[in-house]
């Protein structure tokens, strides 16, 4: 779980704390006829077509929705290519080498694997539900399915990051990604949320009496420290924001991505706590909601 979310913090900082590679693409091969750039290491056509398939289609749903689209180069990388365009450190975790260089990986990994929990240690139905909803269809068992969805959070903050949004908290812009992320499952492959809901569920129910930061604030505050010295506790707020964001669709539908979009891109100005709460009270209930009942919501 550790390091979870501690490369979950690397995905959304990596690309702002380390110069991207020279970005060569001459030695890959090249999809073509999707609205994404597509480029996938020799020997990996099938598995770039279906991830490209689900970016795309993703890309395009939210442009419906939001009115905008950003720029996007997907990268799908065997182990061997992934040190030659790349310095990310860990094979497996989807991340930008810029603001608009998706890199994501071609081939099973241990490092999906490493999330798996020992299956005799859990209760029987957790264990059997882990078993039915993270099957690969050569019958092991991996993360690869939460994981290639974890390229659409990424694809979130595409939208953000390029489209000049005021995101007002550090928390408000990773919300904002698991809000378009579950939207988009929600509303075109809904036999995908078990994959995307039942890892976080798992984190949030093992309760934070070994965290040292649970609140809000303390996040927003020292969101950095908390990333690099106590990545657990960070993986927490993560799984946090993702029940959060099923939350607000399951209450507003898929019209906040739009009402979320606009509100962020038209208020340019920092708002207080308070101003915030009444700011995204106006977007959706459910939203201020998640903001003013966060430490009431936290299991202990």
């Amino acid at each position: 779980m550790q390091q979870y979310s501690f490369l979950f913090y690397l995905a959304f900082t990596f690309f702002m704390l380390h110069p991207a590679k020279a970005q060569q693409f001459d030695k890959l091969n090249e999809l073509q006829d999707y609205s994404v750039k597509v480029y996938y290491s020799a020997g990996h056509e099938q598995r770039a077509s279906s991830i490209a398939n689900r970016v795309d289609k993703a890309l395009n749903y939210q442009q419906q929705q939001l009115g905008f689209k950003p720029s996007v180069i997907l990268l799908v990388l065997s182990i061997s290519d992934w040190s030659n365009y790349t310095s990310f450190p860990v094979y497996g975790m989807p991340h930008y080498n810029d603001d608009k260089t998706l890199i994501v990986a071609a081939e099973d990994n241990p490092f999906w694997k490493s999330f798996l929990p020992p299956m005799e240690q859990l209760p029987p139905a957790l264990s059997e539900q882990i078993q039915t909803v993270y099957r690969r269809s050569d019958g092991s068992i991996s993360m690869e399915a939460f994981f290639d969805l974890l390229a659409l959070h990424e694809l979130g903050h595409a939208f953000h990051f390029q489209g000049g949004l005021t995101m007002q908290r550090k928390w408000m812009g990773e919300l904002f990604a698991n809000i378009l992320l579950h939207t988009y499952v929600a509303e075109n492959e809904p036999e995908q949320l078990p994959a995307l809901t039942l890892f976080p569920r798992m984190v949030i129910s093992g309760g934070t009496k070994e965290f040292t930061y649970t609140s809000l604030k303390d996040i927003e505050e020292r969101y950095d420290e908390i990333g690099q010295r106590h990545p657990k506790n960070y993986g927490w707020y993560q799984s946090r924001w993702h029940a959060a964001a099923g939350n607000i669709y399951d209450a507003g539908g898929k019209s906040i991505c739009s009402k979320l979009w606009e509100a962020l891109k038209n208020n340019k100005e920092v708002l207080t706590d308070e101003e915030l709460l009444r700011f995204l009270g106006k977007i959706h209930t459910s939203i201020s909601d998640m903001m003013k009942n966060w430490d009431s919501n936290t299991v202990r």
